[in-house]
C-alpha cells in the first residue's frame, strides 16, 4: 500500500470512518499474524495477541499524531501483546497436565517447500536477529520502522541485520559443504 493512501486511511479512521478502519484491519491482519506467530510459535496465541493489539490500537487511535507511524505503532502493539501472553502462559504452564499440552495443528497453515526452508533458517538465528530479518525482508519495513517497533536505535537494527546475514551465509555455506539441500 502506498504511504499516502495509508496516511489518508489512518486519518479517516481517526475521524471515525469505519470503512477506512476495516480496510486497514484487513490489510494488516495476515502480516500481523505472521509476525506474532514468529514471536511465539503458537497459532492460537498469535491470534489472541493480534486481536489484543487491534483492541489497543482501536482504543488509542485518536492519540496517534503522525499517521506515518501507524504501521510501526500497530506492530509494536502486537509485539507487546504477544510477549504479555507468553509471560502469562509460562506462569500457568506448571499447572497444566502434560496431556493437555497436545495441540492439533492445521496442516494448511504450515509452511511448505521453500517457505519451510526459509522458516528453518530463521529459526537458527537468535530471536533478536530473527525479528529484524523477518520485519526487514519479509514485511518490507525500513530500519527506522523496525527500530520503532523493537525500541532500539537504528544502528542496533543495522548491526542485527548484518550479523544475521553473516550467520545465515555461514549456515548456508556449511550446509553446501556437507551436501545438505538448503
Amino acid at each position: 500500500m502506498l504511504q499516502a493512501k495509508q496516511d489518508l486511511l489512518v486519518l479517516a479512521a481517526k475521524n471515525g470512518n469505519e470503512r477506512a478502519y476495516v480496510f486497514l484491519c484487513k490489510y494488516y491482519q495476515k502480516p500481523l499474524l505472521r509476525f506474532s506467530y514468529r514471536l511465539c510459535g503458537d497459532h492460537q496465541m498469535a491470534q489472541d495477541a493480534v486481536q489484543n493489539g487491534w483492541l489497543k490500537t482501536t482504543r488509542n487511535l485518536r492519540k496517534l499524531e503522525d499517521p506515518r507511524a501507524f504501521k510501526s505503532w500497530l506492530f509494536r502493539a502486537v509485539r507487546w501483546s504477544t510477549y504479555d501472553l507468553l509471560r502469562r502462559s509460562k506462569k500457568h504452564e506448571e499447572s497444566i497436565l502434560p496431556e493437555e499440552l497436545e495441540q492439533v495443528v492445521d496442516e494448511s497453515s504450515q509452511p511448505q517447500g521453500d517457505e519451510q526452508n526459509i522458516v528453518n533458517l530463521l529459526k537458527q538465528l537468535p530471536a533478536i536477529d530473527g525479528q529484524a530479518v523477518y520485519l526487514f525482508y519479509l514485511e518490507d519495513m525500513s530500519v527506522i520502522e523496525i527500530s520503532d517497533i523493537v525500541g532500539v536505535p537504528t544502528g542496533t537494527i543495522k548491526s542485527r541485520l548484518n550479523r544475521a546475514r553473516n550467520t545465515l551465509r555461514s549456515i548456508l555455506m556449511n550446509q553446501q559443504a556437507e551436501g545438505i539441500k538448503p
